[in-house]
């Protein structure tokens, strides 16, 4: 049996502290790849990923909005919303 999760509500957690540097933005990028429209990967960190983010504009434009959750020192969550 497949399992396609495409509930338009969908929020699937990723907690980039949990992942070795080097490879946080090929993770981040393969998990936003994986995201069907509509969906919502609710990304946790310990800073504001502002490289990453000016990265994301670039590759995914349009096709994937950013809205903070939470913005404060060490605490900072961000959805990813794929349009």
């Amino acid at each position: 049996m497949n399992h396609v999760h495409t509930s338009p509500d969908a929020i699937y957690p990723f907690d980039a502290r949990g992942v070795a540097k080097r490879f946080r933005h090929a993770a981040i990028f393969g998990a936003l790849d994986s995201l069907n429209p509509g969906e919502t990967m609710r990304f946790v960190n310990d800073h504001d990923p502002l490289p990453l983010l000016q990265q994301l504009q670039m590759r995914y434009g349009e096709a994937v909005h950013i809205e903070y959750r939470q913005r404060e020192p060490g605490a900072i969550v961000i959805d990813f919303v794929r349009q």
